[in-house]
């Protein structure tokens, strides 16, 4: 089982968390951001003086198969055998490619992520998905292999812009719509630009353990860890085209956006509740902005949506809510509502 540690003193927890471990050889993988703002928060770290770094390009256009490969290229060169450990440290680009890496060489090693983005702690790194894109969509090959620690702190939340920061929101604002109406209003309250960054560790908290709590009764996605793909589908086919059309988006954004189309499909399908749809929706279109599309773009969004892995039978499935907390999951929606509710997502933004 994945284990979350709260940091409160990043090196002695990191220290200690390497001495409970056996390996041979330790490798640290980290992208140039990380390399640059964020290794040098773990010089007190007796065990990385020893270790190889192994740095790659920032941000999602580089989460490829040609990365991946150059890091196997240096885990090899290494002399990584099954028994080294790899940490990884990034957000979750570094995360989802650092753990498919370790789930791939020689049929598996273990690693440890430390999240340096409010996105990678409550989302990427907790769960045990990894992967990398291909062929234009998010996250197409990968595996389920999770980490053996997970080391989260808040001393990473203090370097991020006000953009990072709303990109990891926007998966906590998931968290709790799908478990409770109390957990939500706390975050559409809580004042963001600055934060209160001890508060804001607590809440991030609160965010992993309902998600904890989902992926520990359901580690292969196969019936109620389908709740927190919420807002992701069309969130996926917002990023998918956004990164073919050369201009890419933060993942946290794009399921923002995502969840406006998906709480107006859930309004339509399930009765959601108007007053709790727009009431959210008017947060995240005061705090996001928008992703310009127009109706060109309809057909296409469609089309990525319906090839997103988590299909069956040639339809479109969906996680929804019947309420805040109340989870509906495999509901499909044909073309034309689809359609009705990206009419509604432009309408609420304003394009």
């Amino acid at each position: 089982m994945q284990q979350v540690i709260k940091s409160s003193h990043l090196a002695a927890d990191i220290e200690k968390t390497l001495r409970n471990i056996r390996y041979d050889k330790l490798f640290i993988l980290t992208d140039a951001n990380t390399h640059r703002h964020c290794l040098p928060l773990l010089s007190e770290v007796s065990q990385i003086s020893e270790a190889r770094e192994i740095v790659i390009p920032a941000d999602d256009t580089h989460k490829t198969i040609a990365t991946l490969s150059g890091v196997w290229e240096q885990l090899t060169t290494g002399g990584a055998t099954r028994h080294s450990l790899l940490i990884n440290l990034g957000g979750g680009m570094v995360t989802d490619l650092g753990g498919f890496a370790a789930a791939t060489f020689k049929r598996g090693i273990r690693y440890i992520n430390i999240p340096t983005t409010l996105l990678g702690a409550v989302d990427a790194s907790v769960g045990g998905k990894t992967g990398i894109n291909f062929g234009g969509y998010k996250n197409e090959i990968g595996s389920f292999y999770p980490s053996e620690f997970v080391i989260i702190s808040s001393d990473f939340f203090r370097t991020l812009s006000h953009h990072a920061l709303l990109s990891g929101y926007a998966e906590m604002i998931k968290h709790a719509l799908i478990h409770s109406a109390t957990d939500l209003d706390k975050l559409l309250l809580f004042p963001l630009d600055p934060p209160d960054y001890g508060q804001l560790n607590e809440m991030v908290f609160r965010s992993v353990s309902i998600k904890r709590q989902i992926v520990e009764k359901d580690p292969f996605e196969q019936d109620i860890r389908k709740a927190l793909n919420l807002g992701h589908t069309t969130g996926h086919a917002f990023e998918s085209h956004a990164l073919t059309s050369g201009k890419p988006v933060a993942h946290g954004y794009a399921v923002a956006w995502g969840l406006i189309v998906e709480l107006y499909l859930s309004h339509r399908i399930c009765r959601f509740p108007k007053e709790k749809l727009l009431k959210t929706v008017r947060f995240i279109r005061d705090q996001y902005g928008a992703y310009p599309i127009s109706c060109d773009h309809y057909d296409q969004l469609y089309e990525i949506a319906l090839h997103d892995k988590k299909n069956r039978g040639g339809v479109i499935n969906f996680t929804l809510l019947s309420e805040i907390g109340n989870v509906q999951i495999d509901q499909t929606a044909d073309k034309s509502l689809f359609f009705e509710a990206l009419d509604f997502y432009r309408d609420s933004v304003g394009l």
